[in-house]
């Protein structure tokens, strides 16, 4: 009996454009999330009221929870980074959940070469592909690093290069370190959460359909806010860390 089942650590090329730029799965459900957010985005401002509508009253409950939420981090700050900050954690759930929607992963194209045969599913989560996930820790190493500079100037640099003594020289040396590793540890966390839940959901919906996977869907549902919540609040911490003058 022939298996169905698809498991691929990489997002699979759908099509390209100009025969030249590959278009992932990945990159459709990605596009679809940003539509999605753009279109509610504008049903929740095309009409402000004092008196706010169902939409508007969602979209303020959220901003107001998250406004307050990472002012506890980042303090007066908060105004600057607080679009950069909601936007991350926005974004990367419904990335997160538009992978446990139906028909991600099973709807697809079937690929055919000689004797051999490719499922390639027509869409999959961005958060699901390594890709996706480093592209969005270099935007936060990044707004890390210029945060530091733009408010310390140079001495910023002094954390990372100390001539000192030898031990703030080795120490400084260690900072260096680990500050580059925070967009591995921002990129396979977030990946490998995410790839994983998909997985496991994948071959219990394959050995056991329907009522099984019912538990695992609210699992991941959780993981996929935790994961968006955790990603958005270390961009804070680190925002937050990188304006203290070194010491």
């Amino acid at each position: 009996m022939e298996s169905t089942l698809h498991i691929s650590i990489s997002a699979e090329k759908v099509f390209t454009i100009f025969d030249k730029i590959p278009i992932t799965n990945s990159i459709l459900t990605t596009w679809l999330v940003m539509a999605f957010l753009f279109i509610f985005s504008l049903f929740a401002t095309r009409k402000l009221s004092l008196v706010p509508g169902h939409i508007q009253s969602l979209a303020e409950i959220i901003v107001e929870g998250l406004y307050g939420l990472y002012e506890s981090v980042i303090g007066d700050k908060i105004k600057t980074y607080f679009p950069l900050l909601a936007t991350l954690f926005i974004f990367i759930m419904f990335l997160n959940w538009a992978g446990l929607l139906p028909g991600v992963g099973t709807i697809g194209l079937e690929k055919i070469d000689g004797e051999h045969k490719e499922f390639i599913p027509l869409f999959r989560s961005g958060s699901a592909d390594l890709n996706m996930t480093i592209a969005l820790a270099l935007i936060a190493f990044l707004v890390i690093q210029f945060t530091g500079i733009k408010n310390l100037g140079l001495s910023y640099f002094k954390k990372f290069l100390n001539f000192t003594n030898p031990i703030n020289f080795f120490v400084g040396i260690l900072e260096l370190l680990s500050e580059f590793s925070k967009i591995i540890s921002f990129a396979f966390r977030l990946f490998g959460n995410i790839f994983a839940g998909e997985v496991l959901l994948t071959v219990i919906a394959f050995l056991i359909p329907l009522i099984a996977p019912l538990p695992f869907l609210g699992l991941e549902l959780f993981v996929g806010f935790i994961q968006a919540l955790v990603f958005s609040m270390l961009t804070a911490a680190f925002i937050s860390l990188a304006v203290a003058e070194a010491h």
